[in-house]
């Protein structure tokens, strides 16, 4: 992969732990992200070494104090060689301007971005900051056309506002998001997150609950669509250039009675059923896509 866009967050409380995963990736899939955690644990030194591997590093330590403290910190940041560090906007446009001003000295310039809003903050936490209680991506969208002003080559932001921001900033200017995590993890205390666009199927087990409780047969309905639309990742308000048009098979009844037979509760019998349903579903959607 010649330009990776996949940033590998290094959250591990040590040095060894961080560079005993970093050995299992390539400089040439993915960067790595080393964030306030590991920099406290660890210090410069993790950082020169990963960078002396090849890696591209984005030091995530999200300066915020008065200008000139910020500037000195990311011209000491820009001399361990990483690729990217950033600033909080919050820290206002005097400060902004200092970091930018600071970096652009550098013979090996780092890309400078800004952090609007933490992924963990939503409207309430917005409020407690005396805030209107507008949308939160209102708010990140005016701390990101801050950045632009002053200089900064982009912004972090969760995924739920890269399309708006796109939109209004261009692509040039870059957006670095986070809060993307796979279907089903545990979001920790990040309230603004997508999952991937990846196609994979995720299932919940509503149905599968149901039908077990019941107890009643699954009838498994196949929709198609063509062309696509409504597709992850995309706005849900964008409308198709063209009509779509549907199909619904019926599929067989799926028998509860095998997934009930010989497990321990409903819980784990809910549990077979749904990853039947997913291993149903992923080979269909296989055997069209090759048709």
């Amino acid at each position: 992969m010649e330009n990776p866009r996949v940033i590998v967050a290094l959250d591990f409380p040590d040095a060894h732990a961080a560079q005993t995963f970093a050995e299992r990736l390539s400089p040439a899939d993915c960067r790595l992200k080393i964030g306030m955690e590991l920099f406290t644990a660890a210090g410069p030194k993790v950082v020169e070494n990963l960078v002396s591997r090849g890696f591209d590093v984005f030091l995530d330590l999200k300066y915020h104090d008065i200008p000139t403290t910020v500037a000195r910190a990311c011209t000491q940041a820009a001399g361990l060689g990483v690729w990217m560090l950033n600033v909080h906007i919050l820290g206002g446009k005097k400060m902004l301007l200092a970091a930018r001003e600071a970096v652009d000295r550098l013979a090996r310039r780092p890309l400078l971005i800004g952090v609007t809003l933490l992924t963990s903050h939503d409207r309430a936490d917005i409020a407690d900051l005396g805030w209107q209680r507008d949308d939160v991506a209102q708010h990140v969208e005016r701390l990101a056309g801050l950045a632009q002003a002053a200089g900064l080559d982009g912004v972090v932001c969760s995924p739920l506002e890269t399309a708006r921001l796109r939109r209004h900033f261009g692509r040039d200017f870059l957006l670095v998001t986070p809060g993307v995590r796979p279907a089903g993890t545990d979001a920790d205390d990040q309230s603004r997150t997508r999952t991937p666009a990846d196609g994979s199927i995720s299932l919940k087990r509503g149905a599968a609950n149901i039908a077990v409780r019941a107890p009643c047969d699954i009838t498994p309905v196949l929709v198609r669509c063509a062309p696509p639309m409504l597709v992850k990742g995309e706005p849900w308000w964008r409308l198709p250039g063209q009509t779509s048009q549907y199909r619904f098979d019926v599929m067989e009844d799926i028998d509860i009675r095998p997934f009930v037979d010989g497990a321990a509760n409903e819980v784990l019998a809910a549990r077979r059923m749904t990853a039947h349903l997913r291993e149903l579903f992923v080979k269909e959607r296989n055997y069209l896509a090759g048709h």
